[in-house]
């Protein structure tokens, strides 16, 4: 009888998945051979279900494995329907079957502000929980690059969310509402005075257009103006919520 794979062990393979390369998804990485060990499979398993998540993902469709199983592409689909959910999971057993609770630390994104009220610590651990997921997703999926400077350094790297984190809790951890930024031009998205057109090419707000006289303006803003977006090499950006935020940034210069 088959040795099914159980929830446990898809999510944090799923969680390998994400803040692996691509090219490292082979059976002698040693993070895989400590994720077989703990879950009790071989390297050369944790591999290829990896893979198998790949084949999923429309961006690496042609590198991953065909043999994805119902189990796989449930999860799959319950990751891209609601990936907070699945990456608070995800999280959760990474931090206590992989990692020791001592060196976890939080994600260095924006400062977040907790709820109030008895179920306050909870909540802190989910929010902590997700922003990382969604952090090393994103800014391993850009090759930990920012998409429009191509800046490598990641202290200064900001995984932006497209949909806003207090808008819709569903995709907070969703790495196609997400690209890797650097804190600038994170700034600059979040306030709608950047954003992309139907091509990803980046578009600039008349209010930074009005300072196209200044130096530092052209520099950082006007020198890339048009140019295309670095795209990923996996979990593509969602076309549909770039036209949503281009649209609120029209809406704002109204």
């Amino acid at each position: 009888m088959a040795n099914n794979w159980q929830e446990d062990e898809l999510l944090l393979t799923l969680h390998l998945y994400c803040r692996t390369p691509f090219g490292k998804l082979h059976q002698t990485n040693p993070e895989i051979i400590k994720l077989a060990q703990i879950i009790g499979r071989t390297p050369s398993a944790v591999a290829m279900k990896a893979c198998n998540f790949a084949s999923l993902d429309p961006a690496l469709a042609q590198k991953g494995l065909a043999g994805a199983s119902k189990a796989d592409r449930a999860l799959w689909d319950a990751f891209m329907t609601n990936a907070t959910e699945v990456a608070d999971k995800a999280e959760a057993l990474y931090e206590t079957r992989v990692l020791p609770t001592e060196l976890i630390t939080p994600a260095t994104e924006k400062p977040l502000v907790f709820p109030t009220g008895p179920t306050e610590t909870i909540r802190e651990v989910k929010v902590r929980r997700v922003q990382r997921f969604f952090r090393q997703t994103v800014l391993e999926s850009y090759n930990n690059r920012c998409a429009i400077s191509g800046l490598a350094i990641p202290e200064l790297l900001v995984a932006s969310h497209i949909i806003p984190w207090a808008e819709d809790e569903s995709r907070r951890a969703d790495p196609t509402n997400g690209i890797a930024l650097n804190a600038l031009y994170d700034k600059a998205f979040d306030r709608h005075l950047i954003s992309f057109d139907e091509e990803f090419r980046l578009v600039l707000s008349s209010k930074i257009k009005e300072k196209q006289k200044d130096e530092m303006v052209q520099d950082y803003f006007l020198r890339y103006e048009g140019k295309k977006l670095d795209m990923p090499y996996r979990f593509y950006p969602d076309a549909h919520i770039i036209k949503l935020h281009r649209e609120r940034m029209i809406d704002l210069a109204v």
